[in-house]
Order: C-alpha cells, then sequence, then structure tokens
C-alpha cells in the first residue's frame, strides 16, 4: 500500500517574528495559538495517514528555512511548500536557494489576499512563474472565486509549469452556489498541468451545521472536471479547526468518496500528492 498523504497543512508559531496579524482577529480567535508537528502527529495517526505536505502561511522565506528544518526532525512532513518573491528582481537567486533541497517541493503566494484580483497576471508576477516553470518548481494556486478565470491564462502561457489549485479555489459551499465557480473550474481542467485539491471545503461551509452532503456537490464537480489523477486530499488543519476536527475532515471526504475504485481513492489519497510534488515517499 502507498502511504496516505495529507497534501495540505500548515504550521504555525507565535513567537515567531513572523506577520500573524490575521490570526488574532475575532472569526481567528479559537486557532490563535501555535501548531507544531507534535499536534499534528497524533492527528495523523488516528486517520491511518502517513505524510503530510506544509504549504506556507508567509510572504517571507525565513519560514521556509524555519520549516524546511522542522521537516528535517520530523519524518512524517514529506515536503514544504514555501515561498519566493515572483515579482522580485532577484526572484531566480531565491528559487535557486530552495529548490535543490530534497524537502523543498513546491511555492505559494497568498493571491486572495491581494487588492488587485489581476495580480497573478501582473507581467512581474509572470516572469516568476515562468522561472519555476524553468525550474520545474510546482505552484499552488491560492484563488477566491474571482480569481479561478485567471487559471485558463496560466494554463495557456505555462503548460510546463504544474500548478495546483487550492481548496477548490473556495466555492461558496455555505451559500450552495456553483454559478460561475463550476464554468471556471472546468476550463481550469482543460490543461493536463492543473490539478486540485480536495481542501478546504468545511470552513467555506456553515462552521456550525455543515455536513458531508453539503460539501459533496462540490467535490463530484471537481473530480468530474480533474479525475482522480489530478486531485489530492488535503486538511487544511489547523485551519479547519475553526469548523471541525481534523478526523471530521478526513471522515467527509471520505463518506463522498465512498464508492470510487480502490484505484481511484488511491490517486486523491497518495500518489496524485506524490506524482505533483515528486515526492520521496
Amino acid at each position: 500500500m502507498p502511504p496516505v498523504i495529507d497534501a495540505h497543512q500548515h504550521f504555525w508559531q507565535l513567537d515567531k517574528p513572523f506577520e500573524y496579524g490575521w490570526l488574532y482577529t475575532d472569526a481567528h480567535k479559537p486557532i490563535c495559538r501555535s501548531y507544531l508537528p507534535q499536534d499534528l502527529a497524533p492527528l495523523l495517526q488516528q486517520c491511518g495517514v502517513d505524510r503530510s505536505v506544509f504549504v506556507q502561511t508567509q510572504h517571507n522565506v525565513e519560514e521556509n528555512r524555519w520549516v524546511l528544518q522542522l521537516a528535517e526532525e520530523n519524518e512524517f512532513i514529506a515536503g514544504v511548500v514555501g515561498w519566493v518573491d515572483l515579482a522580485a528582481d532577484d526572484c531566480e537567486a531565491q528559487i535557486e536557494e530552495f529548490k535543490d533541497h530534497p524537502l523543498f517541493v513546491g511555492v505559494r503566494h497568498v493571491v486572495q489576499d491581494e487588492p488587485d484580483d489581476d495580480f497573478i497576471i501582473r507581467p512581474d508576477v509572470k516572469r516568476g512563474l515562468g522561472l519555476l516553470q524553468k525550474h520545474q518548481v510546482p505552484y499552488d494556486l491560492l484563488f477566491f472565486t474571482q480569481h479561478l478565470r485567471h487559471a485558463v491564462t496560466l494554463g495557456k502561457e505555462f503548460p510546463e509549469l504544474p500548478m495546483v489549485i487550492d481548496h477548490l479555489s473556495k466555492p461558496k459551499i455555505a451559500a450552495q452556489t456553483i454559478d460561475g465557480w463550476k464554468e471556471d473550474l472546468q476550463a481550469a481542467a482543460q490543461y493536463p498541468n492543473i490539478y486540485c485539491k480536495l481542501s478546504g471545503m468545511i470552513t467555506e461551509a456553515d462552521w456550525q451545521n455543515w455536513k458531508p452532503a453539503d460539501l459533496q456537490p462540490y467535490v463530484e464537480i471537481a473530480l468530474e472536471a480533474f479525475g482522480p489523477e489530478r486531485c489530492m486530499y488535503g486538511s487544511d488543519w489547523p485551519v479547519c479547526e475553526l469548523a471541525g476536527t481534523y478526523q471530521q475532515v478526513f471522515s467527509a471526504l471520505q463518506d463522498i468518496l465512498g464508492t470510487l475504485s480502490a484505484g481511484e481513492s488511491e490517486c486523491i489519497y497518495s500518489t496524485t500528492a506524490s506524482r505533483f510534488y515528486k515526492l520521496q515517499v
């Protein structure tokens, strides 16, 4: 059996000199504490998850260095998706610092928080994406639904850059609407280098009253568009704790995917993430 992989989780440590201001808002108060490998390890074990992929929270290369050290100390961390400044003149030097580390497996930018909805298609940012393509460093697309239309542009311009849409691009699950989102997701899926994470859904649902059936239409649309071979499981822990436990996230997706074949499930829970990020598992 290949290892079960959680392709999307985070750590943060509040006494580190990073920007954690978003955690001090009323909405995020329940998760305003440090979350470290020793907190995640027992949750993975309870669910039978073998390995995980850390995904950045900071626009700061110091976080890369910090989490790579955590990964070297904790065998269950299979990879680190870090950050480089895509718009910087020295972007390539930043990529070159990290790309050969065996546990550095990708790059992400928090595009959803950029005031410019067209940030990801700015010429300077696209230059940085071109450098990721040159060095074959995968890129995580953290979008809200209004950004998802740009995936087609990226798919056309960077056909050799592996890209994955985080959290299905955060569809409006609480409102139970698919208008616009479905069409943009299907358009993105036409590009074989674009993948999709089945992650971050319960925090887009009704935090207090969600149930697996609320998530199911969105998972089914993503699966039909991308196929299991381009979909991967992610917990989005500890952000998920705003709406549910790790066990609830894991169990909800298992319920939704219950009719899949063993081979299809293996893609979502293991081989897609391993292949996309070139994990050494």
